[in-house]
């Protein structure tokens, strides 16, 4: 008869429990993100540009959304590719290439956007589990069996290049909650943001916990002539080598026509 009892005031409590228990009850958080298209076009003026990326939180705890305490990273990575970097030094007054090291599978572009600086989200530790950041980027070495210690220092010079020059960026303040749910991200497209196909990928944090993860994908592509030439270098390369040849000796006899003295 107690069992009975204790049933039917489960029951009860469940069927008067408030709807946003409910929804805290019916599964852990979710992000989810979104892109207004699925494909950019740049030309050859291409200065940069902002990109913004929409998501929501879902089945958001109400209490841990009132205190502020869920974070979101978007991060825009760009395809990866062989890398060399090279190390130069001075020989009889000349600077040459001496020393590089390659290394495989490296994003070309890197955009981050965050919603408070990342040392006030998680931990170091977090990060580097979950590649996270231009820093933690795992960059495979393509002798792994080198000098760790040059190994170390080429890896860093390639971070610190890829900095300067904008294509690994962070956006602290660049994810902005619009609602309980609703965030907006805006990522930073480098001028020498490379073509091809980049990924979106949204990361949630509860209390400085990782909780869930999601990406989404973008293609960007050379519109125009650009394109074009770009398409018929890749699908038609000796052709195309072949109509540069060309060009260049038409090119130079029209020069010789034009600014020869008589």
């Amino acid at each position: 008869m107690s069992g009975k009892r204790t049933l039917l005031a489960t029951m009860l409590a469940a069927l008067c429990m408030p709807a946003a228990a409910l929804a805290q009850t019916a599964g852990p958080e979710s992000v989810q993100i979104g892109l207004s298209t699925d494909r950019i076009e740049i030309t050859a003026d291409f200065s940069g540009a902002d990109l913004t990326i929409f998501g929501s939180v879902d089945n958001a705890d109400p209490l841990i959304n009132r205190q502020g305490r869920y974070d979101v990273i978007v991060v825009l990575e760009g395809p990866a590719r062989p890398v060399v970097v090279r190390r130069k030094d001075r020989v009889l007054g000349v600077w040459v290439n001496l020393q590089s090291e390659t290394f495989l599978n490296v994003p070309q572009s890197y955009s981050v956007a965050t919603t408070r600086p990342m040392q006030d989200i998680t931990g170091p530790t977090n990060y580097r589990q979950l590649a996270l950041g231009a820093d933690n980027l795992h960059i495979q070495p393509a002798d792994p069996d080198g000098n760790p210690l040059t190994i170390q220092q080429f890896e860093a010079a390639l971070r610190e290049r890829k900095k300067a020059t904008g294509l690994f960026n962070e956006r602290v303040g660049g994810v902005q909650f619009l609602s309980a749910n609703l965030f907006r991200a805006t990522v930073s497209l480098a001028p020498n943001i490379p073509v091809g196909t980049h990924k979106a990928r949204g990361f949630l944090f509860r209390n400085g916990v990782f909780v869930k993860e999601t990406s989404a994908q973008l293609a960007i592509q050379k519109s125009g002539f650009e394109q074009m030439l770009f398409r018929l270098s890749s699908n038609h390369g000796t052709f195309y080598g072949f109509v540069a040849v060309g060009l260049a000796m038409l090119t130079g006899w029209l020069g010789r026509l034009i600014f020869r003295r008589d």
